[in-house]
């Protein structure tokens, strides 16, 4: 049996303890010392120095390493101690990465943390008869602890004694509004969380009324504890960029590895003459390992996604790991709560029927007078207040009442004026078995009883208004997921002088009905049907009952025809295989746990889709953490939710998801391109070195040209490319499959036949250097410079090309000034090393005739009407 389906007696009985008293100091000092503090654990946190080493772990960063080692072996067999320069920028930009690495993590540390800090410092306890306050940490199993409004709870328990009790749970159930609470209510061993009106919870508050409770369940027994324990098991999922690019790196390295056993075994076997020494051989493969490695990849994609984190910035989304950045793009379903995130997370009073005139009024700010008068009664029967500061409103209270306090506001009868105007004389407060709650006010020199509640037990209490009417127009509302209140008034010639139900509550006459819902926000449709068109699904997962939830998942388009909305019982009697076969069809999921979310998140990635899941509650935390992405409102949110997920959306927008899914499949795009760009580069490097050898018997590439070419002249287009906007129509297109890998679409194909492209020109710009050269002294630097000169400027003038699959003329050739920018600078810096006889004599260069260089100018710049007439064709594939 559990603790709320258990009777009060036999709990009592187990936890050895008298619901009069309490525990006796030294039974409380003894189980403290069995079941330890009532506090939250977590895991033992990793230092400083190992979460920099973990940095060092990922493949495209041992790809660079082994790029440093390479160089280094180059460095230590040449002359020249400027050639260490190579090894050295290579290992700062490692050490660059690790850093911004360690910056972006600890996610479930700072969740635990604010779980912590959700904790009640102090508590009110029966400790041998005497009521005593202590630190919450010390409350255990047993001990008999005292509530009323604005306490938080300390430890999960059963009730004793409740008065008119109602505790806020919504950070746990999302549920939008106080939960009733009754010590006598009979709980079903199957109930979910947030029909266990029995019980309260740690870390929630009492809202209304008061209470005692004996504790069944502390620290990380408590359903707080069990979802920091779901956090602390949940392990950081690997994003599919992530996933790509470790590939990527692998195939490189394997790349690698082949490229210099083939030069060194070719070598061997006196391939390349006999004139070569074994270590002539070795720096020879040495160089084709340098052109292969794209050093400067991993950098400039972790720039591109810090550009992409601070675009996302502006679109009112903040991003905690960059990675997060690409996975959002890539989302084929969204798991979103409802409460805070699909609804405004406040009752507003949006109905009302008024018995005396027939009608039904939908609240404006300019009601009837009937209406009115019907605000003006209800807002006078309730504790509930608002404060108004400009724009801003502020609830106080139980939502209901505040959202009937609103009302008549809004209508110009604010509740001081009406409480000044019409005193309140004497009042039966709300009791949760009544489900009432009645004034006694002096309005117009009558005095007037006002009595506010459910319909179904106001009505018996009535004896005139037409009920049947009301009955069937409570009924119809309350299936559209309004909640219902009856008022009702009659004149008393005197106040009684101990009012209660039996004396005030009889005779009433109704006055009529307001119907009230957390509303949708307005966005929120247009939303979804933008993700409906881009193919993403939208699935409701809530703590909220099943009616409302399904009814708001109809009105914003998220249940469609034939799809299904069920309860977490119904969901915990389905077997794995029973979800997997019919999570297509289910769009709302009610009364959920915290394990019940990451179960349905789970069942949605066993079929490969990419999820990404919104919330605000602590309920909602683990589930953000185990999704491949998780949105954390930012102003609703708790910290909590927060800590765990990967995004934080500083509006509480839905829509500001779609704009950052937008926003995510434009830089995955981008970050194609930058990849393109550089293997293009880097195949026709291969390329140019290893048919130089074959031919020549030549390397028309030093190491530390390369490197200037691949980390310099390549990197300042790449991380404009990666600046590049997005293209219009990315919301058409379905989401990108989680098994496509980087380079489909063609993209592997285009990026080969460019590399010949590229190798091509540069062995005619290094042949006409080395053999040509204009009738003068021809020689190997003459060659090493001109293809030194073809290789950089052909990659500054293709980078233009790299930015859209459709034409330069049609995008606009200089629309990205980012990208002019980095192109003008990189053709400087690059003229800078040929001109400057210092730094040219350091890159072994040369000076070449006039001629060459316009030659070398015109080569470099032959991409540009190739690539326009592939795209004019059609052979330019879209890269999707």
């Amino acid at each position: 049996m559990t603790a709320y389906s258990e009777e009060v007696p036999e709990l009592l009985r187990q936890l050895q303890t008298d619901p009069a008293t309490g525990l006796t100091e030294s039974a409380a000092k003894a189980t403290l010392a069995k079941v330890g503090k009532n506090q939250l654990t977590a895991k033992k946190k990793k230092g400083m120095l190992a979460r920099f080493i973990d940095q060092f772990k990922d493949p495209m960063i041992i790809v660079l390493l082994v790029a440093a080692v390479i160089s280094f072996v180059v460095a230590l067999n040449g002359h020249d101690s400027k050639e260490f320069f190579e090894p050295v920028l290579i290992l700062l930009i490692v050490v660059a990465n690790a850093i911004m690495g360690v910056s972006q993590e600890s996610k479930a540390e700072k969740a635990l943390d604010a779980l912590k800090e959700m904790s009640a410092p102090h508590a009110r306890v029966l400790r041998g008869g005497a009521e005593v306050v202590i630190d919450s940490v010390d409350v255990v199993p047993g001990d008999i602890v005292l509530i009323e409004a604005g306490d938080f709870i300390p430890a999960d328990g059963r009730l004793i004694v409740s008065a008119s009790l109602r505790s806020e749970e919504s950070a746990l159930t999302g549920e939008s509004v106080p939960t009733e609470k009754e010590a006598d209510a009979i709980v079903k061993e199957d109930a979910p969380l947030g029909d266990r009106h029995n019980m309260v919870y740690s870390g929630c508050s009492v809202a209304y009324g008061r209470g005692r409770y004996v504790v069944t369940a502390t620290g990380m027994q408590t359903e707080m504890g069990r979802i920091a324990g779901l956090l602390n098991d949940e392990q950081e999922g690997v994003t599919p960029l992530q996933q790509k690019l470790a590939k990527l790196s692998k195939v490189l390295g394997i790349i690698v590895l082949i490229i210099c056993a083939g030069i060194f075994g070719l070598g061997l076997f006196g391939f390349f003459g006999s004139d070569m020494s074994i270590i002539d051989i070795f720096m020879v493969a040495v160089s084709l390992a340098v052109s292969a490695i794209p050093e400067g990849l991993p950098a400039i994609v972790t720039i591109v996604l810090a550009i992409g984190v601070q675009r996302m910035v502006k679109k009112h989304a903040i991003i905690r790991r960059l990675p997060a950045v690409e996975t959002l793009g890539s989302a084929s379903v969204i798991c979103s709560d409802k409460t805070g995130t699909l609804t405004q997370n406040r009752m507003t009073l949006v109905q009302a029927y008024d018995d005396a005139t027939d009608k039904t009024e939908a609240i404006t700010g300019t009601n009837s007078q009937e209406v009115r008068k019907l605000l003006m009664y209800g807002a006078l029967c309730t504790d509930g207040s608002i404060a108004v500061e400009g724009d801003s409103v502020k609830h106080l209270g139980d939502p209901t009442e505040t959202s009937i306090v609103l009302a008549a506001y809004n209508n110009g009868m604010p509740k001081e004026e009406l409480m000044e105007k019409y005193p309140r004389l004497a009042e039966v407060p709300f009791d949760s078995d009544r489900k009432l709650m009645s004034v006694i006010c002096e309005i117009d020199g009558k005095k007037v009883v006002i009595t506010k509640g459910a319909f179904d037990s106001i009505a018996p209490r009535c004896i005139a208004g037409n009920i049947e009417k009301a009955r069937v127009l409570n009924d119809e509302m309350s299936a559209q997921a309004l909640r219902m209140l009856a008022v009702a008034y009659k004149v008393v010639d005197e106040v009684p002088q101990k009012p209660n139900s039996e004396n005030v509550e009889f005779d009433l006459i109704l006055m009529g009905l307001v119907g009230m819902i957390d509303p949708p926000r307005p966005e929120v449709r247009d939303a979804v049907k933008v993700c409906r068109e881009a193919g993403i699904k939208t699935v409701m997962i809530t703590g909220d009952h099943v009616v409302t939830a399904s009814a708001i998942a109809k009105d914003l388009g998220i249940q469609q025809e034939n799809d299904r909305a069920i309860t977490g019982t119904e969901l915990a009697q389905m077997s794995e295989t029973e979800l997997d076969e019919q999570v297509d069809h289910i769009t709302v999921y009610a009364r959920v746990s915290p394990e019940d979310k990451i179960r349905i998140v789970k069942a949605w990635q066993s079929r490969n889709e990419i999820v990404a899941m919104t919330g605000d509650g602590v309920n909602d935390a683990p589930a953000l953490k185990a999704a491949d992405i998780g949105c954390a409102m930012g102003i609703t949110g708790t910290d909590v939710a927060k800590g765990a997920a990967d995004m934080t959306l500083t509006d509480d927008n839905f829509t500001t998801i779609v704009d950052a899914v937008k926003e995510g499949r434009g830089i995955y795009d981008n970050i194609r391109k930058v990849i393109g760009y550089l293997l293009g580069t880097n195949i026709g490097e291969v390329l140019t070195v290893l048919f130089a050898i074959l031919i020549w018997k030549e390397t028309p590439l030093l190491s530390m040209q390369l490197l200037w070419i691949n980390l310099v002249t390549d990197g300042l287009p790449a991380i404009a490319l990666g600046r590049e906007a997005v293209e219009d129509d990315v919301m058409k297109q379905n989401p990108r499959p989680k098994n496509e890998g980087i380079f489909a679409g063609g993209m592997g194909v285009q990026v080969v036949l460019q590399g010949i492209m590229f190798g091509a020109l540069t062995l005619v710009g290094f042949a006409l250097g080395h053999f040509w050269n204009m009738g003068s002294l021809a020689d190997a630097q003459s060659g090493e410079t001109m293809a030194f000169l073809v290789l950089a400027l052909t990659q500054v003038f293709h980078s233009f090309n790299m930015r859209s699959n459709k034409s330069l003329f049609k995008i606009g050739p200089f629309t990205n000034k980012h990208l002019n920018g980095a192109a003008a600078l990189s053709i400087v810096l690059t003229l800078l090393v040929v001109f400057i006889p210092p730094v040219a004599v350091a890159f072994g260069l040369t000076q070449l005739p006039p001629l060459m260089y316009l030659i070398a100018l015109a080569l470099a710049f032959v991409p540009i009407p190739v690539i326009e007439l592939t795209k004019a064709l059609g052979l330019h594939k879209k890269m999707k």
